[in-house]
């Protein structure tokens, strides 16, 4: 795969550039080593595209873990354990959620890393929510975020967001005083 487009969110670029040029570089190789023909083997079932062969985001998820894992990133899980003060005082919740967390896909030495092939929702979730509670918990300063360009989700299935849209969505929002900068990185195969 290759990187077909580069997204500075508050000034994710040059932030990565300067503390983690080392560790760009092996996201770059990673990107690069990640063989896309491989991964298209869903065969569509829609009515849009019936028979078609489409990439596989599953797939496409499992070849990004290894090339990360291999180079030793790691994923980060924190346990949320959710208040209960809140609740009114005649709600007593049948069944409290245990074991719920939240994970970041990898982190090497403070820079916290998402590959994702979903809806736009998550990837807006990844660099608006998720980054700023890792980094608020210690865990990152800094972010990148992969998504696939609009080239590639055409041949995923139906829903898959893309980068052109997840960059639009965040020039509407803007920039908060406390977000992560996080480089976006747009990929195609």
């Amino acid at each position: 795969m290759r990187i077909a487009g580069v997204y500075s969110f508050n000034g994710g670029e040059q932030a990565v550039r300067e503390r983690y040029a080392d560790l760009l570089a092996e996201i770059e190789q990673a990107i690069g080593s990640v063989n896309a023909a491989r991964h298209k083997t869903k065969k569509s079932e829609e009515k849009t595209m019936p028979g078609e062969l489409l990439f596989s985001p599953v797939a496409l998820n499992e070849a990004f873990e290894k090339q990360f894992t291999d180079r030793e990133w790691r994923k980060v899980r924190v346990t949320c354990d959710y208040p209960t003060e809140f609740y009114c005082k005649d709600y007593s919740p049948k069944r409290l959620r245990r074991g719920a967390f939240r994970e970041m896909d990898f982190v090497k030495r403070n820079l916290g890393l998402e590959v994702q092939f979903g809806k736009y929702s998550f990837m807006v979730y990844n660099v608006a929510a998720k980054m700023t509670i890792f980094r608020n918990l210690g865990h990152i300063d800094t972010g990148v975020e992969i998504v696939p360009v609009k080239a590639l989700a055409d041949e995923m299935s139906s829903g898959v967001s893309y980068f052109e849209q997840f960059l639009w969505d965040l020039e509407k929002r803007g920039v908060s005083n406390i977000d992560v900068p996080v480089l976006i990185l747009g990929i195609d195969a």
